[in-house]
C-alpha cells in the first residue's frame, strides 16, 4: 500500500473503501468460512445448509435523530435492516443478538420502548432474540444488531452472479424513505426555530413510515421461491439504487443499463419531491434506506417476474466491467454514479 493511499482520509475512502483497506491482510483459515467480508452477509458452512451472519450498527446523531425518531420505531427498524440483509442472500433469518451502549440521559421507560420495538420485529418476522450486551456511553445511544439465518446451499444468492443480458429487477418503490427524511428534517428545523409551531407531516404518512418503520421484503423471497425463480445476484437497497447496482456490477465484473422511466415511484413520493423541488428520479436512484430487494434474473424468467406483485424490471446487465449507464427519459445515456448515502462522508 502506497504512502499516499495510507494518508487518505476516512471520508475519501468511504465506508466500503475503508472496509477493504482494514481487512486487506486478513486471510480465512477455517474451512467452514465460505464467504467473509464483501456481501450482505457472511456465509458459513452449517452442514446441510449455509449459516448467514450479518451485523449493523446504528449510532445516535449519525444514523438516527431522536428528535423525530420514536424509540419503539428505532428498535423495530434496527432489527428489520439486519433481516433485510439475510433476505438479500435468499435466506431465512432465525436469530438476533442486541448490543447496546446507552448514556445516562436515557431512563428505563425509553429503553423499555426500544425493546418493545425489537420484540415486535421479532414477532413479525419469526426470529428469536438470543443474546447481546449492554454497556454505558458518554454521548448518546449506540445500537448494534447481529442477525443469523440459514439458506439451502443450492439457493444462496450473492452479489457476484450477475451475467450478460440478465434482467435487473427491484421490489416495491424507491425514494420515499429519503423524501420522508427530508420532510422530518425540515419540520425539525422549523420546530427548533419556533417550538410553538407544530410539525406538519400528516399529508405524507407513507413517506414518513418508509423512513421510520421500513419492512424487509420477505414476501419477495417467498414469491421468487414459489415461482421457482432463483436470482443470479441480489442485494438490498440501503445506500441507494445507483450505489447498490454498482456493487453488483463490481463483484460480478459486468456493467448495466437502467431505464429512468422504469424506476418505480409512489405517487405520494412524487408529490413530496415536487414540493421540495427535488428530481424524483434523483431521489429514487440515490436516496437510500429503501430496503427493497434489487436482483438480477435470467431472461427466461421475464414472464414470471413480470407477473409478480411488487416487482419491476428496470434494466439489464450489459457488457463491460464494474460500470453502468442510466438511459434518461429523453433517450440520452449518462454514466450511473454511486451517489447514495455514505455516512463516512455525509455525517
Amino acid at each position: 500500500m502506497s504512502k499516499q493511499k495510507n494518508n487518505n482520509s476516512i471520508a475519501e475512502l468511504g465506508e466500503f473503501g475503508l472496509i477493504d483497506f482494514l481487512v486487506k491482510d486478513f486471510k480465512t483459515v477455517q474451512r467452514s468460512t465460505i464467504k467473509a467480508v464483501g456481501d450482505d452477509a457472511a456465509v458459513i458452512d452449517g452442514g446441510s445448509d449455509y449459516v448467514l451472519v450479518t451485523t449493523d450498527m446504528l449510532v445516535e446523531g449519525i444514523h438516527f435523530d431522536l428528535i423525530y425518531t420514536p424509540m419503539k420505531h428505532l428498535g423495530y427498524k434496527s432489527v428489520v435492516v439486519n433481516l433485510s440483509d439475510i433476505y438479500a442472500m435468499n435466506g431465512n433469518p432465525q436469530q438476533i443478538t442486541v448490543s447496546l451502549a446507552v448514556s445516562a440521559k436515557f431512563g428505563i421507560k425509553a429503553l423499555e420502548e426500544l425493546y418493545e420495538g425489537i420484540r415486535l420485529a421479532c414477532e413479525a418476522y419469526n426470529v428469536d432474540l438470543v443474546g447481546g450486551d449492554t454497556t454505558t456511553s458518554l454521548t448518546g445511544l449506540c445500537l448494534s444488531i447481529t442477525a443469523l439465518g440459514r439458506v439451502s446451499k443450492d439457493k444462496i444468492c450473492n452479489r457476484s452472479g450477475a451475467k450478460l443480458n440478465d434482467l435487473i429487477c427491484v421490489s416495491g418503490n424507491l425514494g420515499a424513505s429519503y423524501l420522508g427524511l427530508q420532510l422530518l428534517e425540515r419540520e425539525k428545523q422549523i420546530f427548533l426555530s419556533d417550538n410553538t409551531i407544530q410539525p406538519e407531516i400528516s399529508r405524507h404518512p407513507y413517506c414518513i413510515q418508509r423512513f421510520l418503520k421500513p419492512e424487509a421484503r420477505r414476501d419477495i423471497v417467498e414469491s421468487l421461491a414459489n415461482a421457482s425463480v432463483l436470482p443470479t445476484a441480489m442485494i438490498d437497497i440501503s445506500d441507494g439504487l445507483s450505489s447498490d447496482i454498482l456493487h453488483i456490477c463490481k463483484q460480478s465484473q459486468v456493467s448495466c443499463v437502467i431505464y429512468e422511466d422504469k424506476l418505480p415511484v409512489d405517487a405520494e413520493a412524487f408529490a413530496l419531491a415536487q414540493e421540495f423541488g427535488i428530481d424524483v428520479s434523483i431521489a429514487a436512484l440515490n436516496g437510500g434506506e429503501d430496503y427493497e430487494l434489487l436482483f438480477t434474473v435470467d431472461q427466461k424468467h421475464y414472464e414470471q417476474v413480470l407477473g409478480m406483485a411488487g416487482v419491476s424490471v428496470i434494466g439489464y446487465i450489459s457488457e463491460g466491467k464494474q460500470g453502468g449507464m442510466l438511459k434518461a427519459r429523453n433517450g440520452v445515456e449518462v454514466p450511473l454514479e454511486a451517489q447514495g448515502w455514505n455516512h463516512m462522508r455525509d455525517s
